[in-house]
């Protein structure tokens, strides 16, 4: 395929392969109550960070593919609400650690978005493999030396780095909320389907723990881990499809091939998770008919991405608001009532389902608006 999705791919795959390699390795120390415990955090964290990042990744991105220099205007409003909202951490939860891991996401968010949109793929790489790199070195290190509460530290500071990124584009770009104004309507909407769709990602762990308890959830987590290895491909897809189809560039045969790879994964995750899990994590044993579910989901997941990029191209981001707000209702009602009768099952078939209902409402939008791929 091209050069730009090959750097993007080498980067997410590397970076996506040392990051589970750290997950699993800390749910091989750590047990299902301690491992759900952290991905809880991890999950409210998750959620006010989107809250911060005015007008959303992808806004950034677009804008960004488009030479518009308008990225100051967002940096500037989304660290004064980044500040706000390390404050609230630390005053509600007292937790220096969550506030640290909150900054780094804002920060990691806001300058890959950048880089994307430039097609800085190059630097994009250096950064992406340095975090994961200082991830696994920082978390593994910071658990042996302060034990269990040292982890969330260690991921906070792999990612305050990217700081580089958001000083140098500061120098660059004058705050101006003129052009932010005169954009406005794909800005919120972009910004709402952020916070929409990091709500439908992490919502159903902060549900799991009060509902089901920890233990249960660090299950679950370990097969969302597995799941984000499987999805490597769609995800580096995604990244590339975005600012080509800002330019409106056809990839059809990469868009085929995208679907057909999607399929071979979905089998190897049904197929090879019952004789491996239980042999590398018998702790974890129970996570193998839910992994097996799940990994399905790869398919529609891979559509999405395509269905979605195309939409975000033309600025039409009402529709994948639309499609996300259908996710998180799905993935409420379904984590609530599937996960209380068949609890870890009905917890990935509340996954496998939200994953189609999405898909499905992205189809829909493309074919309403004529889109062709």
């Amino acid at each position: 395929m091209k050069k730009g999705i090959s750097i993007i791919g080498f980067a997410d795959g590397i970076g996506t392969i040392i990051g589970v390699v750290f997950w699993f390795y800390m749910a091989s120390v750590l047990v299902p109550e301690q491992y759900g415990n952290m991905f809880y955090f991890l999950g409210i964290t998750g959620i006010i960070s989107y809250f911060t990042i005015v007008g959303g990744q992808n806004a950034i991105t677009v804008y960004a593919a488009k030479n518009l220099n308008i990225q100051g205007t967002f940096y500037f409003l989304s660290l004064v609400l980044g500040l706000i909202a390390i404050l609230f951490i630390v005053v509600i939860f007292n937790r220096v650690d969550v506030a640290l891991v909150l900054l780094g996401y804002i920060v990691s968010n806001l300058a890959i978005s950048y880089l994307l949109g430039k097609k800085l793929h190059q630097t994009y790489l250096k950064y992406a493999l340095t975090q994961k790199i200082l991830l696994i070195t920082l978390g593994i290190g910071f658990f042996y030396v302060f034990g269990f509460d040292g982890i969330l530290y260690a991921i906070g500071l792999s990612y305050l780095f990217y700081g580089v990124i958001i000083c140098k584009s500061f120098k660059n770009s004058r705050i101006d909320f003129s052009l932010f104004k005169s954009r406005m309507g794909f800005i919120m909407n972009d910004y709402f389907m952020g916070i929409v769709n990091v709500a439908r990602s992490q919502t159903d762990k902060l549900i799991i723990a009060p509902l089901l308890g920890f233990a249960l959830l660090g299950n679950y987590s370990l097969a969302l881990q597995v799941v984000m290895a499987l999805t490597i491909f769609p995800n580096v897809l995604f990244k590339y499809l975005l600012p080509e189809e800002v330019e409106r560039k056809s990839n059809k045969k990469l868009k085929g091939a995208s679907i057909i790879i999607s399929i071979s994964i979905a089998i190897l995750g049904l197929t090879l998770t019952p004789s491996i899990l239980p042999e590398i994590f018998p702790k974890y044993a129970d996570s193998v008919e839910a992994i097996q579910i799940m990994s399905l989901a790869v398919i529609p997941i891979t559509v999405n991405m395509i269905y979605t990029s195309q939409l975000l191209g033309l600025e039409k981001s009402k529709f994948v608001l639309i499609g996300r707000l259908v996710a998180l209702v799905t993935i409420i009602i379904a984590t609530i009532i599937l996960g209380t009768f068949y609890e870890l099952i009905g917890l990935a078939l509340a996954f496998l389902l939200t994953s189609i209902l999405q898909t499905t409402v992205s189809a829909y939008a493309n074919y309403r608006l004529k889109i062709s791929p």
